[in-house]
C-alpha cells in the first residue's frame, strides 16, 4: 500500500541529509574548530587601543585572564606568567555586533529544511531564537574573521515573532554560545497598503496583549487563592516581561506610516520599544529624538524606495538621525551570508556625512547598549569580555586586514569558507598555468 505521507517525509529527510553531506562532509577536515577557553593571562602590548568608551591609549596594553579584561591602559603591571602579544603598529578594536541576522537559522536559502525562520501561525512571543541556531553554520566564521564576534539571530514572518539572543560567532553548540537570550519581542508591524487587512492584523495585534494582561492576572490570582487553578500557557507567560517594562518590543516598520502607527501604538499600550527599520526614520527625527524612541537602523547600502528619490536617500538617514540627536545602532543586512559587512555599512554611512567615532559606536557600544548587553560586549573596558579584534589598519576600512580575532579570551582560528575557496582555486591556477 502507498502511503504518500509517509512518502513526503523521507523525500524531505533525504534532500536534508544530501544537504548536510554537501555542505559539511565534503569540508570537516577543513572547517573552523571551535577555539577552547583561555588557559593562562595574556597580554597584549604596544598596539592602538580603540577603546570606544573612553578614548584612543596609543602604545597600550591590554591583559585579561579567563575571558575577561582586568586591565587596561599604558602603564599596567603584567602578570610573570602572561602570554605576551605585541601588537606594535598594530590596531585593537572591540568586536562588531550585528543586531539583525538570519545567521544560524538559515544556511542555503533554496533548501527548506536548513531554514528555521518562521514557526505557523501569527502570534508566537514563546519563540526563542537561540535553540534553532545552528552552531556549525558556515557563515559564522566568515562573520568571525571579519570582526563580527556577536550576532543576533532573530525570528520573522509572524505578526509577533518571537525572542531574538545575541549570540558568539565562535563555538560548539547553541547552549555555550549564548551570550545572552531574551533581548526584546519582535512585531512585524502590519503593511498599511489594504485598509481592511491592516484592520485585522492590529485587532489580531490588540487582542494578542489584552489576553496576555489577562494571562497574568489570572496567574496572579490563582497564585494567592489555591482554590482557584489557571492552567499555564507558554505564549502569554513569555509576554509577562514585556507587559512589566523589563524587555522592549523590536518593531519592525518599512515606511513613515507604520513608524508613526507603531510608536502610537506602544505609548497607548505602554511598551518600552526599539523601532527597527531603514526607511523614512529621517522625517521623524526630531520625534524619535524628542521621545527618546531608539533606533536600529537596518542598514545603510541600499537603493531609492520611491521613483523620485535620489540614489543616496538611504546613505544620508545616519547623518540626519546623528544631528537630530536620535539614539540609533547599525545592524545591516538581515541575510546569513551578508553578516561578515557590517562594518561596510557604517563606513558608508560615514562617507556621507556621519562622524566616524559614531559610526564605530553605532556596531559597538551603542549596538550593545539598545540591545541590553552593554555590560559583556561593545568596548574595551575592565571586567567585560575579552571579545575583540588586532587590525593593521582602521576597522572601518575594506582593504584592512582582521589579523586576529578573540572571543572571550579565545584566539578564534582566522579560518573560512571563503579563505578555503581562495586557496583551492589558487592551487588550480598554478597547476593549470605554472
Amino acid at each position: 500500500m502507498f502511503y504518500p505521507q509517509i512518502y513526503q517525509a523521507l523525500k524531505q529527510y533525504n534532500a536534508f541529509m544530501l544537504f548536510l553531506l554537501l555542505s559539511m562532509g565534503g569540508s570537516m577536515a577543513m572547517a573552523q574548530t571551535p577555539a577552547p577557553a583561555q588557559e593562562g593571562p595574556i597580554a597584549i602590548t604596544g598596539g592602538t587601543i580603540h577603546t570606544i568608551t573612553n578614548g584612543v591609549i596609543e602604545e597600550g596594553i591590554m591583559v585579561f585572564e579567563d575571558g575577561i579584561i582586568t586591565g587596561i591602559g599604558q602603564d599596567l603591571s603584567i602578570p610573570e606568567d602572561a602570554e605576551i602579544i605585541d601588537a606594535t603598529g598594530k590596531h585593537v578594536y572591540p568586536g562588531f555586533i550585528q543586531g539583525q541576522s538570519t545567521i544560524g537559522l538559515m544556511e542555503i536559502a533554496r533548501i527548506r529544511e536548513s531554514t528555521d525562520l518562521q514557526e505557523t501561525g501569527a502570534i508566537n512571543p514563546n519563540i526563542r531564537a537561540q535553540v534553532a541556531f545552528h552552531s556549525a553554520s558556515e557563515h559564522l566564521p566568515v562573520a568571525a574573521v571579519h570582526g563580527v564576534t556577536t550576532v543576533v539571530p532573530t525570528p520573522r514572518g509572524s505578526l509577533i515573532a518571537g525572542m531574538p539572543a545575541a549570540m558568539m560567532t565562535d563555538g560548539w553548540t547553541w547552549e555555550e554560545m549564548t551570550l545572552r537570550e531574551g533581548l526584546g519581542m519582535i512585531i512585524e508591524w502590519p503593511s498599511m497598503r489594504d485598509k481592511d487587512d491592516y484592520a485585522r492584523q492590529t485587532a489580531l495585534l490588540e487582542e494578542a496583549f489584552e489576553k496576555a494582561r489577562r494571562y497574568q492576572r489570572a496567574r496572579e490570582a490563582a497564585a494567592e487563592d489555591p482554590d482557584l487553578h489557571h492552567p499555564p500557557d507558554v505564549r502569554w507567560k513569555a509576554m509577562k516581561p514585556v507587559l512589566e517594562g523589563e524587555m522592549p518590543v523590536f518593531i519592525s516598520v518599512g515606511e513613515v506610516r507604520q513608524v508613526q502607527a507603531a510608536i502610537a501604538w506602544a505609548k497607548k499600550e505602554n511598551l518600552q520599544m526599539v523601532l527597527a527599520g531603514r526607511r523614512d526614520l529621517d522625517l521623524v527625527a526630531d520625534q524619535l529624538a524628542t521621545e527618546n524612541i531608539p533606533v536600529m537602523l537596518t542598514g545603510v547600502i541600499s537603493g531609492p524606495a520611491r521613483n523620485w528619490e535620489g540614489y543616496d536617500e538611504g546613505y544620508h538617514i545616519p547623518r540626519k538621525l546623528y544631528e537630530a540627536g536620535v539614539d540609533f545602532m547599525i545592524a545591516g543586512d538581515a541575510g546569513a551570508a551578508s553578516t561578515y559587512r557590517i562594518h561596510h555599512h557604517a563606513a558608508s554611512a560615514v562617507a556621507f556625512g556621519l562622524p566616524e567615532e559614531k559610526a564605530l559606536r553605532a556596531i559597538t557600544i551603542d549596538a550593545a547598549r539598545i540591545l541590553g548587553i552593554d555590560d559583556l560586549v561593545g568596548s574595551l573596558e575592565t571586567g567585560k569580555h575579552a571579545t575583540f579584534m588586532i587590525t593593521d589598519g582602521n576597522a572601518l576600512e575594506m582593504w584592512t586586514k582582521k589579523e586576529q580575532v578573540y572571543i572571550q579570551g579565545r584566539e578564534i582560528q582566522m579560518l573560512d569558507k571563503h579563505k578555503r575557496l581562495y586557496k583551492h582555486y589558487k592551487e588550480k591556477h598554478r597547476q593549470v598555468n605554472p
